[in-house]
């Protein structure tokens, strides 16, 4: 029997596939055993290692949440700036005239092959050098730097993507009627091809949450992965219970966003008629891999 998809496994294939998820479940519950094992050794699990995260709520209003507040001012300001920039470049790109499409492909294909982390520390040389920022912002200023020029990059690439996907006819059409060049783009492709660039765009604001640890790591950005150090300080040698709770608030944080783009994809799909058409994360950034 076979479905339009995949080919339904007979008896043997279904014995086959019991005896492996039971190997996997199996060593799954050998390497949980062996590292709570670890930290048991270490009293990494005593309750005194966690009872601050549960007891003391100056640890979450000094620390925790002050540092999930950089975090998400961090990386909205790096959203505002890199989504106008990277739809400016993505439209660039598909431009008719080649001294157009030329220099804002090389600027594309420039800032997407360089890591993230090497921008953010580059602009912070450069910003102590030659301008007067104060040096209590200035890791702010480097991060969102960073990130805009990376990841208006990445996003070019997703709209060039996304209006790529849609069908000639849309443009035939919009032509036969007379319409502009800039017409075609702001009234026909650039509102289909929003729908199918929400998935490669959210996945792409995930990232931006998480590369802002870089620059707490790197630079002494104040956001929620620099909240470790103090809190180590002040609690004891809670390292691992910190880095525990800092990686589930990163997983909340990121869950409610997948959440709310997939609430709001089906809003616009539903309330617009779409052609169907999904820009894969995997093909946008193919070539150069992403984050850091």
């Amino acid at each position: 029997m076979t479905s339009v998809l995949y080919d339904v496994p007979g008896p043997r294939a279904k014995r086959r596939n019991i005896l492996y998820s039971a190997v996997f479940l199996v060593l799954l519950g050998l390497a949980i055993w062996w590292f709570l094992s670890v930290m048991g050794d270490r009293n990494q699990l005593t309750a005194d290692k966690w009872k601050p995260f549960v007891t003391d709520g100056a640890l979450w209003t000094t620390f925790l949440l002050p540092g999930l507040g950089e975090t998400l001012k961090t990386a909205s300001l790096a959203l505002v700036i890199a989504l106008p920039l990277g739809a400016l470049l993505g439209i660039g790109r598909l431009s008719d005239h080649a001294w157009v499409r030329v220099p804002v492909g090389t600027v594309v294909e420039f800032f997407r092959a360089i890591p993230v982390l090497l921008m953010m520390v580059f602009a912070s040389a450069v910003f102590a050098q030659f301008t007067p920022i104060e040096s209590d912002v200035r890791p702010l200023y480097a991060v969102v730097t960073g990130l805009v020029l990376y990841n208006a990059s990445v996003i070019a690439e997703i709209v060039r993507a996304g209006i790529l996907s849609l069908p000639n006819g849309q443009t035939d059409a919009a032509k036969a009627i007379g319409m502009r060049k800039g017409q075609i783009m702001g009234y026909v492709l650039l509102p289909q091809a929003v729908t199918a660039m929400l998935p490669a765009l959210v996945s792409q604001l995930v990232v931006i949450v998480k590369d802002t640890a870089l620059g707490g790591a790197v630079l002494g950005l104040s956001e929620l992965l620099f909240q470790i150090r103090p809190i180590t300080a002040n609690y004891g040698a809670n390292t691992i219970a910190a880095f525990t709770v800092v990686a589930l608030i990163y997983i909340v944080v990121n869950g409610a966003l997948t959440r709310f783009a997939s609430w709001l994809e089906g809003r616009l799909r539903g309330r617009k008629k779409s052609t169907g058409a999904v820009v894969p994360v995997e093909k946008v950034d193919a070539k150069m891999g992403g984050g850091a």
